[in-house]
């Protein structure tokens, strides 16, 4: 199944995505409220008929509008690692991003007032499901409620500028989610997934979810145990190489340019770079 968050008459509204239409899912209550009682809620979902609305007609936002927690992987692909002149981590990099970074999924992406450096990582985004602390890697894939596309956009100076990254990944607008959230049972195999991220059409990030370095049993592991995942919550799982950065010259996004970012049976998001006012 196939869930959206969606604008209704100025209010968010959970949607069933089907055949390029939403049906709203008469389901009073959050993105995160549905996740959290999904085993009681889900026949409902799967029963709610009408026709719905063409999806190029309403305004689809952020899936999960303020998650609990968003956590971030870093140098989670050799390529990546390799452009990034950086040896391969022994244990597991994370950083956080901001609730107030979750940006809709073909919302305007801003660059920040007094800065130039922006810079586009596409990666899949893990949903947790099911709340757990201490999850062992081989019961991991039961705490995921499902999976989006998502664009871990970074302010590389304000992300260089201190050993904790956490700030330059938190610019207000720089965690595009979605479109929509694919329930994990229609995603047999996380781990091989394509990933693609073009900026004006051209072509910059493509690979694969079977090169990341830490898989995301792994990556779930090791957060649970440190703290309790629960329902809603965000887990970037890294981005392959291609990034602006590492370009020659560098390619940093500047207002006006298009990043779309892709992932095989996810969809795509795609937002237009646009100066702070």
């Amino acid at each position: 199944m196939k869930l959206a968050t969606y604008d209704r008459d100025g209010s968010p509204r959970v949607g069933i995505v089907r055949e390029g239409r939403i049906v709203d899912a008469g389901f009073d209550g959050t993105m995160i409220d549905a996740i959290a009682r999904w085993s009681e809620q889900r026949p409902a979902f799967e029963a709610q008929g009408g026709s719905g609305i063409a999806l190029a007609d309403v305004h689809l936002l952020a899936p999960v509008l303020r998650p609990g927690k968003i956590f971030a992987i870093g140098l989670n692909y050799a390529d990546h690692i390799a452009e990034s002149k950086m040896e391969t981590p022994q244990r597991q990099v994370w950083f956080t991003k901001a609730q107030t970074s979750i940006n809709g999924p073909f919302d305007p992406i801003l660059i920040a007032r007094n800065t130039m450096t922006a810079d586009y990582e596409v990666e899949l985004v893990a949903v947790i499901g099911k709340r757990g602390k201490h999850i062992a890697a081989a019961d991991a894939a039961d705490h995921i409620f499902g999976y989006c596309v998502g664009n871990d956009v970074t302010e590389r100076m304000w992300q260089h500028a201190t050993p904790q990254w956490s700030l330059g990944k938190s610019f207000d607008t720089h965690a595009p989610i979605g479109p929509w959230i694919t329930t994990a049972d229609e995603i047999p195999d996380p781990h091989a997934l394509g990933l693609r991220c073009s900026v004006n059409g051209e072509k910059r990030q493509d690979s694969n979810t079977r090169h990341l370095v830490f898989d995301l049993w792994q990556q779930i592991e090791h957060l649970s145990a440190a703290m309790t995942l629960e329902p809603g919550d965000l887990i970037f799982t890294g981005t392959p190489g291609g990034i602006g950065a590492a370009m020659d010259p560098r390619q940093f996004l500047k207002s006006g340019d298009v990043v779309r970012c892709e992932i095989d049976g996810l969809g795509h998001i795609e937002g237009t770079m646009a100066a702070e006012a």
